[in-house]
């Protein structure tokens, strides 16, 4: 089960001026009593948050089931994901996770660098490859126009039947994308139309991956449902969510710590950081005044790039580990330099674990605060229970901060500016 461990960030341990102490988190006991009623009574009773009901859709997980046997039974050996933003950091996740020489090859395009398409796409087999199409919306410039040059490299290849191997991940009832799937026999998964990207994991767009990359899916949907449980527990210390939520909002607004340092120490979950970054950032970043400042890093690499910052720069951040208990073993040789015989034949897992803490007891010697969450294992179960965890945070730190999760208005700026430049040519 998943752990949270928020003793790094208290008054006990790094003093009152730096930590949250006891007081001030009992004070917001009965305030999150309340959210955590409304959060309930707004999903059963509104239809409201429908992202966190999607653990029990068995039609759409019966559905994914049987796409990726199909991709079995047609000997796909590679999957080309095309997706942006949620569509692409959540299936991101599960690539680095669950990708290995066993699995189809999973390419995952979340960027119109022609360089960066150009070397993933070299050498691919288009006999034998499935591609993916990750849009709710279908009008998202970035996906749609690699899509289309994807599609164009299967009819050179399938003529007729390249339709026969793509799969598109969209709004069941509107849209572009969903137009011309119908258009053109393109089969296709729904996104339930009141489920955003960032929130889309527990959709199609996580539980596919995870089926194509023959990852436990059921065990997947169950740790989420573990988790769900756990949320809706109105007892602070019994509700990962809320305890985390209301640590985020107490270091932010009475310890003046806005920047949220996200950083695994997991290379496999490198990406979690960059998803929960996205995350809160569009979910919360809508008031000048104050709401998270999210930002991603990766444990033991940014030790060695960010930590003399961390340590001795301003006080403006506070630290959010990631990390698993139970590790592959791999030592390090016995016959190792004298000046280096204090790690010799010592498991790498050991070493991990040793930079991990001494990056959090050196936080704490000059009281930095910081939060852990500890997963026993790194598998399918425990990866639902945080992806659920992260998401229900977000909901409860939208009722502290008065912000609306959903949403990001100032996003579609920029995407309607750049869709009329392209549309009368940029002038100068």
């Amino acid at each position: 089960m998943l752990h949270l461990d928020i003793s790094g960030a208290t008054a006990k341990t790094i003093t009152s001026s730096a930590g949250i102490p006891e007081q001030e988190l009992g004070a917001l006991r009965t305030s999150m009593r309340r959210y955590i009623e409304d959060w309930l009574k707004e999903r059963s009773s509104k239809g409201m948050h429908r992202w966190s009901m999607d653990p029990y859709d068995k039609s759409a997980i019966e559905r994914v089931k049987e796409a990726a046997i199909r991709a079995k039974a047609e000997s796909i050996q590679t999957v080309i994901w095309i997706g942006i933003g949620g569509s692409g950091l959540g299936p991101q996740v599960i690539k680095e996770m669950f990708e290995s020489a066993t699995t189809v090859r999973f390419i995952l395009l979340d960027t119109i660098d022609p360089a960066f398409l150009l070397s993933s796409l070299e050498g691919v087999n288009w006999k034998t490859a499935l591609v993916v199409i990750a849009s709710k919306s279908g009008d998202t410039l970035e996906p749609m126009s690699i899509f289309f040059h994807c599609f164009g490299q299967l009819k050179t290849v399938r003529k007729g039947k390249a339709h026969e191997r793509v799969l598109a991940i969209t709004d069941p009832e509107k849209g572009h994308l969903n137009r011309f799937c119908l258009e053109n026999a393109i089969p296709m998964l729904p996104i339930h139309p009141d489920v955003g990207g960032r929130y889309s994991i527990f959709s199609p767009i996580g539980l596919l991956p995870l089926a194509l990359l023959d990852a436990d899916l059921d065990r997947f949907i169950r740790g989420a449902k573990e988790m769900d449980t756990q949320c809706q527990k109105t007892t602070l210390e019994e509700n990962p969510a809320a305890l985390l939520a209301s640590m985020q909002f107490l270091l932010d607004t009475k310890r003046d710590l806005p920047i949220r340092v996200i950083m695994p120490y997991v290379q496999r979950l490198r990406s979690i950081a960059r998803w929960d970054q996205q995350l809160i950032a569009e979910s919360l970043g809508k008031n000048e005044t104050r709401n998270p400042i999210p930002l991603s890093a990766i444990g033991t690499q940014d030790q060695h790039s960010l930590l003399q910052q961390w340590m001795a720069g301003p006080r403006k951040s506070w630290h959010l580990f990631i990390r698993d208990l139970e590790q592959p073993r791999l030592e390090v040789p016995n016959d190792t330099e004298e000046s280096f015989a204090f790690i010799a034949g010592k498991p790498f897992g050991e070493l991990l674990d040793a930079c991990y803490e001494g990056t959090s007891r050196g936080l704490m010697s000059v009281k930095r605060p910081h939060i852990t969450i500890s997963l026993t294992r790194l598998d399918a179960y425990h990866l639902g229970q945080l992806f659920f965890l992260l998401c229900t945070e977000v909901i409860m730190l939208g009722k502290l901060y008065r912000i609306d999760p959903y949403g990001q208005p100032a996003v579609e700026i920029g995407k309607k500016i750049t869709r009329e430049m392209l549309m009368r040519g940029r002038k100068e």
